[in-house]
């Protein structure tokens, strides 16, 4: 758009949208290195991190055997899909940062908007208002708004993922911060810097802490390979990506069309514009739709369930092998519910709802199955689809120890 000349009537806001397409057009930035960049750079403070002491990979190595052993034990089943055992590697944040991204880029990439044309303009039955062909009743400005959203909507959505698991990388012990499938490998990560960490602010034994975490750890990587419960969550993960990406498009479809004043040749209205992106209850409105919760609620319901019975796996490891083992699983459950503000975001990206209540929730569904069942009704639990349970169900573990009891009606009886 050609500036105007001296003593034309000009708008600042349109000279800023067109300095950013120029700058967004001439930079043309690759989406996801710079999301990979970003996400480092808050995860480390900028600053170069020291490798992990030979000592501590040395002690992980060590722990993290002795663990394994317990958890194949105490589950009756492989931690890994092909039954062979897991390398526990020690990883600074930064490199956490980096490989969660990778274990995650098909679902964030899935959610990503898609930079895509110009909104038309509403239609309009009054002829007079509508532009002539080639003309923008804006000035050039109403174009300008539509390619601002357009171009912006993917970069702005690659900074926040990288905000997001950068300060998801300060609160990562391990591997799982959230239960969610990783790709099938015989490496388990472990944040030993994070681990420290917690030992001192609890004050814990390091050595112990170290054990309790690597054995919950190992407990959600046995759960997460088993194929029914892997099958699931990806199915979700994709209903999610789906709509999180439509959302995303809707929403830079919004700021498109937003602050078009109701008559075209009025120009833009600012007042509105600058409401609407002050306000962002009324700029998201619409977008979690009754689809979209219903799929994070069943999410929700798989992934309390899987933290709930890791808990539970780590603190029978623990009272067995660890001195401390009460202190470390309540400093545990403690540090859960008082998320931190990249759990939180992380969790709410994904459609999981994690808070307290939650967490309690995942608890009372194993404790109410061990009560009615013993530590062997629990054995069903991952080893096939029908044996996943149902929202409703982990409100109510007696009803899912019911159903998973009937026979399976496979094919009609009769001769």
């Amino acid at each position: 758009m050609t500036p105007p000349e001296p003593g034309e009537s000009a708008n600042p806001f349109q000279f800023l949208l067109g300095d950013l397409m120029g700058m967004l057009g001439s930079s043309a930035p690759d989406q996801w290195q710079m999301t990979a960049s970003f996400a480092h750079n808050v995860a480390t403070g900028g600053s170069s991190e020291p490798n992990v002491e030979p000592v501590q990979r040395i002690q992980l190595e060590q722990l993290s055997r002795a663990a394994e052993l317990s958890v194949v034990e105490a589950t009756g089943l492989p931690v890994t899909a092909d039954g062979r055992r897991l390398t526990c590697t020690a990883v600074t944040r930064g490199d956490w940062t980096l490989r969660v991204l990778e274990a995650w880029r098909p679902v964030l990439t899935a959610m990503a908007p898609a930079a895509g044309p110009v909104p038309a303009p509403a239609p309009t039955d009054d002829p007079s208002l509508e532009p002539s062909s080639g003309e923008d009743p804006l000035g050039g400005l109403g174009a300008l708004i539509g390619q601002w959203a357009s171009a912006i909507g993917p970069l702005f959505f690659g900074l926040q993922i990288g905000s997001v698991i950068g300060h998801l990388s300060h609160r990562a012990l391990g591997q799982y911060s959230l239960a969610l499938p990783w790709p099938l490998s015989d490496e388990l990560l472990v944040v030993t810097g994070n681990i420290t960490s917690f030992a001192d602010d609890w004050s814990l034994p390091e050595e112990e802490a170290l054990l309790w975490i690597c054995a919950h750890q190992l407990a959600v990587n046995t759960v997460l390979t088993r194929p029914a419960l892997r099958e699931r969550l990806t199915e979700l993960l994709v209903e999610i990506a789906g709509s999180a990406a439509a959302a995303q498009q809707g929403l830079a479809s919004r700021l498109g069309r937003l602050g078009l004043a109701d008559d075209p040749g009025s120009g833009v209205d600012l007042e509105q514009l600058q409401g609407m992106l002050g306000d962002p209850e009324e700029l998201l409105s619409g977008l979690l739709t009754p689809e979209v919760q219903r799929t994070s609620d069943q999410l929700t319901s798989l992934a309390v369930v899987i933290d709930a019975y890791a808990d539970h796996i780590a603190g029978q490891v623990g009272e067995r092998m660890v001195g401390s083992h009460a202190q470390i699983a309540e400093a545990w459950y403690r540090r859960r519910i008082e998320r931190g503000k990249g759990e939180e975001a992380a969790g709410a990206l994904f459609g999981l709802d994690l808070d307290q209540t939650q967490v309690d929730r995942g608890r009372s569904f194993l404790s109410g199955v061990i009560e009615r069942a013993g530590e062997s009704g629990l054995a069903p639990l991952w080893s096939g689809a029908r044996y996943l349970p149902t929202p409703a169900e982990v409100d109510a573990p007696g009803l899912w120890l019911e159903r998973i009891s009937m026979p399976e009606l496979d094919e009609p009886s009769g001769g």
